[in-house]
């Protein structure tokens, strides 16, 4: 996978040639590079944005810089390319994107600074993402982020494939509570269902957890799967035990 950035600020992004994705770029499995495009501006103070017409508000990045950075890369790599717009306006960026733009060979990830963009910017792009309801300074911490999810579903980033596959939001639910040794520290014990090596028993108590994490903490992810009888009955035994715990004491204090 080749991934192109375009931004006013490339030493941003030198955390990305750290870890796993550094790794993966050392081993040439990433191609990844940032483009600064305020090498394409048209005057001497190498400006790259510009008042808004009909006025308004702070400045808009201008077309120029964006339309020539993009007819530069588009030469020196022709084919097919999912660019990429850091908006607020555009779709909201999870687990199921990530998985849906780590199969394309090359990625573009444009990040806008300012007010805004000329609206004349998106006739470039094929897609906008958006990591929130919330407003940034720049698209480069979003553009960051969103790398860093989708490269990990490239085949051979990670280390061990499976992690992915048990990742949460994978089958629509939080991941289950995980432990490693000492199988007891200040109290707190491993539960007894990971030791006793029962891997039916374990991976029932797994689906069982993931159900209450999701319940207690996103129940309308719930919503949205299709699950099977046993799974919903697993479910129902989650809601049961959580109402029951969270239930009141409604003991009469005369009677004690």
């Amino acid at each position: 996978m080749r991934i192109d950035v375009l931004s006013l600020f490339p030493d941003m992004f030198a955390p990305l040639t750290q870890s796993m994705i550094g790794k993966a770029i050392d081993k040439g499995q990433i191609d990844f590079n940032v483009i600064d495009y305020r090498q394409y501006s048209h005057d001497k103070h190498h400006h790259v944005d510009d008042t808004p017409y009909g006025g308004g508000a702070g400045m808009l990045l201008k077309p120029e810089p964006m339309f020539e950075a993009m007819d530069d890369l588009n030469a020196q790599h022709p084919g097919a390319k999912r660019v990429i717009l850091l908006d607020p306006a555009g779709r909201k960026f999870d687990h199921v994107a990530a998985k849906e733009l780590a199969q394309a060979a090359h990625l573009v990830f444009i990040c806008g600074h300012y007010e805004g963009y000329d609206e004349r910017i998106r006739s470039l792009v094929t897609d906008e993402f958006s990591i929130g309801d919330f407003v940034l300074t720049g698209g480069e911490l979003p553009a960051m982020m969103m790398i860093d999810a989708t490269v990990r579903f490239v085949p051979g980033v990670l280390g061990n494939a499976e992690s992915a596959a048990t990742d949460s939001f994978e089958n629509g639910l939080l991941n289950y509570p995980e432990y490693t040794r000492p199988a007891e520290y200040r109290g707190m014990a491993v539960p007894e269902v990971l030791q006793n090596g029962n891997h039916q028993l374990i991976a029932q108590w797994r689906l069982k957890e993931s159900l209450r994490r999701t319940y207690q903490r996103r129940p309308e992810l719930l919503d949205q799967l299709d699950l099977d009888a046993a799974t919903r009955k697993l479910l129902a035994q989650v809601k049961r035990e959580e109402n029951t715990r969270q239930a009141p004491d409604i003991t009469d204090s005369r009677l004690q």
